[in-house]
């Protein structure tokens, strides 16, 4: 018997933070009226939750516990072992994730009597209707939305390289799984995953290889980071191979054998396990997008206006399934809640310009806005300044003074238009760039708004007066 059509005010293919910040957002603008069917499979929460922010963090954090006191960077503070279990370390963070999912997805939905959760995969019927297909394949329930959001995100996708697939490898997916600790990695890519995983795995006493086609680090910073960033990493114990292509893989007596493709001919990297952290890909296959008419770019990415509708009428998108250039949790929740605000009646648009993006490595890289180079290609010159943390106090009382900070601004006004910065907790000072480039202001703005001695903080307001005086000469706390 084929089940009867149910419908839907919305109805949202996805359950991770894009669907979740949708789902709420509509329901507050309905006060609870509005009728909502959230389509997935999978843990709820997505990505984020599960297997991406919340578990890479913790095992960096865990990580930074066991390998800081053996590096002091004080006089007087000798070197202290600090025993561990990283089989233990490993439970506490799955357990941690189990409760985070529970208390910020699972009761949270609960409460919402007007969304109704279907576990299958949604395929589309037309532009707006919705068949749920089960594990088993078949059709379980079919839904009809009169609008409809695409928030299917993305999984980890791998490169075809030769012998991959039968060697074996993790994914960031993957690793969370692990029990006991490998004494080697080769992680294939040097974005922000491999990098935070790399970092942590390090710091618990791996060694750890990273090969990165690119020839240098995270693109998406100034490239004075990027190599300060390295050279820190190296000096912790990390190798790097930059411009490096994996040619093929396979199985050794005692893991795993790289072949890569460098400067220098073919070379052999040995590991006792393998990461495979080249990035992710949409989950937009199954969707059947042509039959609601929805277009995508060459990726399968979604292609969405800056209101977040698609090509289709009655069809928005959010989360990391749409074409951009940032793939981020926050920018995701933001992403549904603009859907959902136009799609009933409000006028809203997504601002990509102030969006604050993050890697959790030590020292910690953020960012805001567009950097040296693209902001010199679009407009032909900019103005901009490195500031280092050797010139700031309270990085030289703590010992970390590896870091940068790089503002660059409109020639024409001194407005601020990006901002990049390296430091212990950079990703919460980067905040303070976000609010300069969403308001347009300028550095004379942020010389002339107090900020705390000693901080890192302060080291934006010491990164603005670069651009009038040399700040290797400057007494503290000048204005």
């Amino acid at each position: 018997m084929k089940n009867e059509i149910q419908k839907f005010d919305l109805v949202i293919l996805g359950r991770g933070a894009a669907a979740f910040s949708a789902a709420i957002k509509a329901s507050e603008m309905s006060d609870g009226g509005m009728t909502i069917a959230m389509v997935g499979t999978g843990p709820l929460g997505g990505t984020c939750v599960n297997v991406g922010c919340v578990p890479s963090k913790y095992l960096l954090e865990a990580s930074h516990a066991v390998f800081n006191p053996s590096h002091p960077r004080m006089l007087g503070i000798f070197e202290t072992s600090v025993k561990h279990d990283f089989s233990e370390v490993m439970n506490g963070l799955r357990s941690y994730v189990a409760h985070a999912r529970d208390a910020k997805y699972a009761q949270v939905i609960e409460s919402y009597s007007n969304v109704k959760l279907f576990n299958g995969l949604g395929k589309f019927v037309d532009r707006k209707t919705v068949m749920i297909v089960g594990q088993d394949g078949k059709e379980s329930a079919t839904v009809l939305g009169s609008n409809i959001l695409i928030a299917t995100g993305s999984s980890p996708t791998a490169p075809p390289i030769e012998g991959l697939s039968d060697a074996g490898f993790l994914t960031s997916d993957t690793i969370w799984n692990l029990e006991d600790l490998p004494g080697s990695f080769a992680i294939i890519g040097g974005g922000a995953i491999g990098l935070e995983i790399g970092q942590a795995l390090l710091h618990f006493g791996s060694k750890v290889t990273i090969i990165e086609a690119l020839d240098s680090l995270l693109p998406q910073t100034e490239p004075e980071i990027g190599y300060a960033l390295r050279a820190g990493l190296e000096k912790e114990g990390m190798k790097f191979y930059l411009r490096a292509r994996v040619s093929r893989v396979s199985k050794s007596a005692n893991g795993k054998s790289i072949h890569i493709i460098t400067h220098n001919g073919e070379e052999i990297v040995e590991a006792d396990e393998l990461i495979v952290a080249t990035g992710r890909k949409a989950n937009t296959e199954f969707l059947n997008l042509a039959a609601a008419g929805v277009d995508t770019d060459p990726r399968g990415l979604v292609l969405t206006a800056n209101t977040m509708k698609t090509s289709a009428p009655g069809i928005y998108s959010a989360g990391d399934c749409v074409s951009k250039k940032l793939f981020l949790e926050t920018l995701a929740a933001r992403e549904g809640v603009v859907a959902v605000s136009n799609m009933f009646g409000e006028d809203m648009k997504i601002d990509y310009d102030s969006a604050t993006w993050a890697v959790f490595t030590n020292p910690q890289v953020a960012g805001v806005g567009m950097t040296e180079n693209e902001f010199s290609k679009k407009n032909g010159s900019c103005s901009c300044r490195v500031f280092s943390l050797e010139n700031l106090t309270k990085a030289s009382i703590i010992g970390e003074t590896e870091g940068i900070i790089k503002i660059t601004v409109d020639p024409k006004d001194n407005r601020i238009v990006g901002m990049h910065i390296m430091a212990p907790n950079a990703t919460d000072i980067i905040t303070e760039g976000a609010y300069a480039v969403k308001n347009r202001y300028t550095i004379d703005d942020v010389i002339a708004t107090s900020h705390i001695f000693p901080s890192f903080s302060e080291g934006i307001k010491l990164a603005s007066q670069s651009f009038i005086r040399d700040m290797s000469k400057m007494a503290c706390c000048v204005e």
